[in-house]
C-alpha cells in the first residue's frame, strides 16, 4: 500500500465514524507512524509502506475511532509556536489559552515572581518563561502532571521551578507580582454533555470544579489576594458562562478590572489588579 492509498483510505475510516478533520488527522497519524513530517506524505505520496509502519498507523487509527485525542497518540501539542509533550495525565493545551498567555505577557514587567497555578503541561508558566524576563514558579496537585510539565520545561530549557500542592499554598503572603491560572472549570452537572475525547481521556481533576464550576474560582481570588503584592495582577481563564459569577467574587480589593475576548468573541481572560 503506498502512503497515498493509506492516506485516503485512513480520511474515510475518519470520516464515516464523523471525526473532526479526518484527512488532516490522517496525515497526523500516517507521518507519526512513518516519523516523518506531513510535507513528506506529499513528497513521497507514491512510496510503499513497510509492515511497522502500516501497523502502527493502522493502531493508530483504531485508537483515534475510539475516540482517544490525536494528542495523546502522538504525545505532542503544539502552543504559542512551541511543541509541548502531552500525556493523559495533563489536558491538552488549546489555542484559546493563548489569549491568557498574551494578557499575561501584557502585564508582566522584568524581575516580576510570577505563579502558575494548575500548570499541567507547563504550557503556560513555560511560556512566561520563554517570553518574558519573569522568575516563574508553576504548581500542580498532581506529581505525574509536574512529571510532564518537568520534562517540557527541560526540552525547552525553560527556568521553571514546579512545586506540588493546592493552588499557591507553599507560597509566602504578598511575594507574586503576577497570579496566572487556568483552572478546572466544568461543572460536575455538564460531565455527560462533554465530547468523549475530553470525557473520557482528559484527567478529571483538571477538568471538573464541582457543582457549579466555580469552586476553584472562588479559592484562587481568595489565594491571589494572600499571595499578590499590592498592585499585582490575577490573570484567569474563564469558562463558559462564567465571567459575571467570577466577576462577582472580586469585590472591592481589585481594580483595573478587564474581560478579554477570544476569536470567537467569547469572554476568555479575567485580569484585575489588587489594590489593597
Amino acid at each position: 500500500m503506498t502512503i497515498q492509498t493509506a492516506l485516503l483510505q485512513g480520511a474515510r475510516l475518519l470520516e464515516e465514524e464523523s471525526i473532526q478533520a479526518p484527512r488532516l488527522t490522517a496525515e497526523v497519524l500516517l507521518a507519526y507512524a512513518l516519523q516523518r513530517d506531513r510535507p513528506y506524505l506529499y513528497a513521497h505520496s507514491e512510496e510503499e509502506l513497510d509492515r511497522t509502519a502500516w501497523i502502527h498507523y493502522g493502531r493508530y487509527l483504531h485508537e483515534r475511532l475510539a475516540g482517544k485525542p490525536t494528542q495523546y497518540i502522538t504525545k505532542r501539542q503544539e502552543f504559542y509556536g512551541r511543541e509541548f509533550r502531552v500525556t493523559p495525565d495533563v489536558l491538552i493545551p488549546r489555542p484559546e489559552t493563548e489569549h491568557l498567555v498574551e494578557a499575561a505577557i501584557a502585564r508582566i514587567q522584568p524581575g516580576d515572581l510570577v505563579i502558575d497555578i494548575g500548570t499541567g503541561s507547563g504550557a503556560i508558566g513555560i511560556t512566561l518563561a520563554c517570553e518574558t524576563k519573569a522568575t516563574v514558579t508553576a504548581t500542580d496537585i498532581s506529581m505525574p502532571a509536574l512529571v510532564v510539565a518537568s520534562g517540557n520545561a527541560a526540552r525547552l530549557q525553560a527556568s521553571v521551578a514546579l512545586m506540588l500542592g493546592d493552588l499557591s499554598s507553599a507560597i509566602a503572603p504578598r511575594s507574586i507580582d503576577v497570579l496566572v491560572s487556568n483552572p478546572p472549570y466544568v461543572p460536575r452537572t455538564d460531565q455527560a454533555g462533554l465530547q468523549r475525547e475530553v470525557r473520557d481521556y482528559e484527567p478529571h481533576v483538571a477538568l471538573f470544579a464541582g457543582p457549579t464550576g466555580i469552586e476553584v474560582y472562588e479559592k484562587l481570588v481568595v489565594e491571589a489576594r494572600r499571595v499578590l503584592r499590592l498592585r499585582g495582577w490575577l490573570l484567569l481563564e474563564l469558562g463558559y458562562n462564567s465571567v459575571g459569577p467570577v466577576s462577582d467574587l472580586l469585590g472591592t480589593d481589585w481594580q483595573e478590572i478587564e474581560i478579554l475576548a477570544d476569536l470567537a468573541g467569547l469572554p476568555r481572560v479575567l485580569a484585575a489588579r489588587l489594590a489593597r
